[in-house]
């Protein structure tokens, strides 16, 4: 797996709350059969609760059903963003935004 340290999660405002990270790191969204966003963020946590606020986005609209996360240090994960984007293709990441 490409994110170190923690497997899959549901994407659910319960699963968010409980098992996602309220520290700085990267993270991922994807549905059954694609990555749809890696993200960065200084808390995780809340970065996750946002896009499952969203509505309209193309992130949205791949309908993410899990996440993963690493937690890094904020001077990291840029460039963690960039090495996963680069292997995993997000197709969010790829079409400019979520």
């Amino acid at each position: 797996m490409p994110f170190e340290g923690y497997g899959g999660f549901s994407f659910t405002p319960v699963s968010v709350s409980r098992n996602a990270p309220t520290a700085p790191g990267v993270y991922g969204l994807s549905n059954a059969n694609e990555w749809v966003y890696v993200g960065v963020s200084h808390n995780i946590q809340a970065a996750l609760m946002s896009h499952l606020r969203e509505s309209g986005t193309l992130l949205k609209s791949r309908e993410p059903k899990g996440f993963t996360f690493e937690i890094c240090d904020p001077s990291h994960c840029s460039a963690r963003q960039f090495r996963l984007v680069e292997e995993l293709n997000p197709i969010c990441n790829t079409n400019g935004a979520p």
